[in-house]
């Protein structure tokens, strides 16, 4: 009893001191020693876990460029801004929330001095959370605090060092370099505060491009850290900086360190420490086969699996850098069906494959591939734009390229002899009939017949299953072998079945042969009766094919610089064409590309041909004199210049008829859609909406890759509906009216004429705020307009002061028409269809 009563009074009195123990203004032993316990095993324990699963997150949902020289430190920079009083990352949230809690509940500021040896420890876990928060001014503010208020800390150098991160953070690089300087200077630094400096250091040489000047810093935070996760990293970071460099062999040997460290530093380090070897590796020196079995070690091992889409891909490199083309582009396609461990990689699997297809010509293929790399790849970077204008471009490769070998094809046909026809259609049918009879899945084939004349091909996917009678027999033979004749009843599979009819069953055997006689398929003379014989029509396939190549040759020549290709397609325009618009630049084209390739010979034979043949021509005086192209009146921009001013001058007639000409001229230069676009807005506004809507339509359609037909796309699609709704607003209460002089196109100088007097009506009466003009309206009317009249009632005093007034006498009767309404009668061509009551 009397033990209970002690242990009672004892366990009174700790709770006594306790109490006591918790005032932060009495600076005795128990106080601090509290205060300091609670303060690191209470709240900054539970703070400093917090910000290492904010630091563990940031890790897996980062995801790490190794195409690119890494960053020393995982973490990606959002540039979404965060509202006040709000994180990005709630453990992040948390671990400043705690360190705020032990300032404010445990801070024991007594006399000037902290007595509680733990607060400077909260102030850097406060600094780092917000830091890693990305919240880095108030990040900077906690670091300065400490080394502001407690000098004599032990955490003193992690304070400046966090302190010049965050500065670098703030692209102060300068100033963080600097002051890391002075840190690196001390005595007596811990190995670790000797990385971590040394590694923000380097990291602000690589963030101010000087990357020389970050080698010996980095290779001392490498050397310094006792963290091999660390290690591994700034090994290979190294690796990377010397191969930026060019110092191959001692980039391989900072990769050889981080192979070294084998499963000490994470796998993936060592993974792309063998790629980048690889990528390294000097073939043709007789050791080939070393850089084989290293990648095929690298493939076998089971550790990697995970990383089989770099390690395919580095195989595939390996035989595309033999020239083994085939064999490279298995390992690309391998790559990118294996687990994607580097979301980079599958955007340049995709950019190779399309490169390769389009090198061989496949245009379509490569076209696809050219998407998908743009889906894999970020809007942001500078090479999605450059592939993007590839993509662009080769849409017009693709339709170009399309037309060539169709009209080829067609051409070539019409070109033979019946008889010649006759057998070639022969072969073709003969064999198109052993596949369909040796394929048991022969009804994939499309079952529509093929337009040669338009060389469009059917879909199969889009017919209609029973529309294919030889599906349809199909099916049916499937049928009968596996279930044999049954009756039309329910539940027929059940029913009892006499085999008695086996005669029958042969029958229906041969239905599909039945089929295949008569299908018009396998008829020559369907393909041949398909052969155009009207001379217009070939015509056109001949001046569609020619126009084909020359589009090819520029195309080539000037957004691809595949000067073998281009030549290949002007050259064939020389050979079959005989119309100067595409011969002539077709020359001028080629003779520009004999000059870039070297070819001499080539080239002065083509000058020669030039200057003998066309001596008048604009391309002659090019090639005697360069400069002149700078000077020449008749170069497209000139011209399209001056049309463009006619077009200000409402000179509509002389625009459409000059662009024509011009375009006809100037056949495949770049500038012939800036010439339809001009074309197309003088067409409008001479013959109103519907001839505007369609010049827009063969502006986009024409030229759809081009900002011209891009922009008639978008007028489209975006202005010709608002204008289409237009009609004539009643409203009484309109502001901003004109007067409307109708006059004949052959009254054109009457209506001059009257242009100047009511110019004089307002200078007498000081109207400075009216102006006049003549207004084209169609191709037999003009306007002569007087703008700047408020309203209604002023249009009509001014009219009736230009009928009465003795010194000018008009007596035309004017339209009194608002703004809004006469912008409508110029859109919609519909004056005649103006309300007279609103008058």
């Amino acid at each position: 009893m009397i033990l209970k009563i002690i242990t009672k009074l004892i366990l009174f009195i700790l709770f006594l001191g306790s109490i006591a123990g918790c005032s932060r203004k009495k600076n005795t032993f128990l106080n601090r020693n509290w205060h300091a316990v609670t303060t690191e095993y209470n709240t900054l324990y539970n703070g400093n876990i917090g910000l290492q699963q904010g630091k563990e997150e940031l890790n897996q949902n980062y995801a790490d460029n190794y195409w690119d020289i890494l960053p020393i430190e995982r973490m990606q920079i959002d540039e979404n801004i965060v509202l006040p009083d709000s994180v990005r990352n709630q453990n992040f949230g948390y671990a400043e929330e705690k360190a705020v809690k032990a300032i404010q509940r445990h801070a024991m500021l007594i006399e000037g001095k902290e007595r509680n040896p733990q607060i400077d420890e909260a102030y850097l876990l406060l600094g780092k959370a917000r830091y890693f928060d990305q919240r880095f001014i108030p990040a900077l503010e906690a670091f300065n605090y400490i080394l502001r208020r407690y000098p004599a800390s032990n955490n003193i150098i992690h304070a400046r060092v966090w302190r010049e991160k965050t500065h670098m953070r703030l692209e102060n690089n300068r100033l963080a370099i600097n002051n890391l300087k002075k840190v690196l200077d001390l005595e007596y630094l811990e190995d670790q505060d000797i990385a971590d400096a040394s590694a923000t250091m380097a990291q602000a040489y690589i963030n101010l491009k000087h990357l020389d000047s970050a080698i010996v810093p980095l290779s001392n935070a490498a050397e310094f850290t006792d963290k091999n996760e660390e290690k591994g990293r700034y090994f290979y970071i190294l690796g990377q900086l010397y191969n930026r460099m060019g110092e191959l062999a001692k980039a391989n040997a900072a990769f050889d360190a981080v192979i070294d460290l084998n499963r000490k530093s994470p796998r993936v380090y060592m993974i792309n420490a063998y790629v980048q070897k690889a990528r390294n590796f000097q073939l043709g020196q007789g050791n080939n086969y070393e850089l084989r079995e290293m990648l095929r070690d690298l493939e076998e091992d089971r550790e990697n699996r995970p990383y089989l889409d770099k390690i395919y891909f580095q195989i595939g490199e390996y035989y595309n850098r033999l020239d083994s083309t085939e064999t490279a582009v298995e390992y690309y396609k391998k790559s990118l069906r294996a687990p994607a461990s580097d979301i980079y990689l599958r955007s340049i699997n995709y950019e190779i494959l399309a490169n390769i297809n389009f090198d061989n010509s496949k245009y379509v293929l490569a076209s696809k591939y050219f998407d998908s790399t743009l889906a894999e790849m970020n809007p942001k970077l500078r090479e999605f734009r450059t592939i993007k204008k590839k993509r662009d471009n080769l849409e017009d490769v693709i339709k170009y390229e399309g037309i060539a070998y169709k009209n080829d094809s067609i051409l070539r046909l019409s070109q033979m002899t019946s008889a010649a026809q006759l057998d070639y259609f022969k072969d073709y049918t003969s064999n198109l009939r052993t596949r369909l009879e040796a394929d048991e899945t022969a009804s994939i084939l499309p079952v529509a017949l093929p337009n040669i004349a338009s060389g469009q091909q059917p879909n199969s996917s889009r017919t209609f299953y029973f529309y294919n009678e030889t599906r349809v027999q199909q099916g049916r033979q499937d049928f009968l072998n596996q279930w044999g004749e049954r009756p039309l009843a329910d539940n027929w599979r059940w029913a009892e079945v006499s085999f008695e009819n086996e005669d029958a069953v042969a029958e229906e055997t041969g239905l599909s042969q039945q089929v295949l006689d008569n299908d018009p398929r396998l008829d020559p003379y369907t393909y041949i009766n398909q052969i155009p014989t009207d001379s217009a029509v070939l015509d056109t396939l001949t001046r569609d094919r020619d126009f084909a190549y020359y589009q090819l040759g520029v195309i080539y020549k000037e957004n691809f610089g595949e000067y073998q290709m281009a030549q290949d397609r002007l050259e064939a325009v020389l050979e079959m064409s005989s119309e100067e618009r595409f011969v002539l630049p077709a020359m001028y084209n080629l003779y520009q590309i004999y000059q870039n390739t070297g070819q001499a010979l080539s080239a002065d034979k083509m000058r020669a041909e030039i200057v003998t043949d066309y001596p008048d021509s604009r391309y002659a005086a090019y090639i005697l004199n360069p400069e002149s192209i700078q000077e020449d009146k008749n170069v497209p921009e000139a011209i399209y210049a001056q049309l463009y001013r006619d077009f200000k001058a409402q000179n509509f007639d002389k625009v459409i008829s000059e662009s024509n000409r011009y375009i006809s001229e100037f056949s495949g230069d770049a500038i012939v859609p800036k010439l339809e676009l001009l074309k197309a807005q003088a067409s409008g506004r001479l013959l109103g909406l519907d001839a505007y809507k369609s010049a827009l339509n063969h502006v986009a359609l024409t030229y759809p890759q081009s900002a011209e037909g891009k922009k008639a796309q978008e007028i489209l699609n975006k202005t010709i509906p608002k204008l289409s709704g237009l009609e004539f607003n009643a409203d009484s209460l309109q502001q901003n009216y004109k007067l409307l002089y109708r006059y004949k196109l052959a009254e054109k100088e009457a209506a001059i004429a009257l242009e100047e007097k009511i110019k004089t009506a307002i200078s007498d009466v000081n109207y400075n705020h009216l102006s006049v003009s003549v207004d084209v309206y169609s191709q037999e009317e003009v306007f002569v307009m007087v703008h700047g009249l408020k309203d209604l009632e002023r249009a009509k005093g001014f009219a009736e002061l230009l009928q009465i007034n003795e010194d000018y006498l008009v007596e035309k009767e004017p339209v009194k028409i608002s703004t809004e309404n006469y912008r409508v009668v110029q859109i919609q061509k519909n004056l005649e269809e103006y309300p007279k009551p609103i008058n």
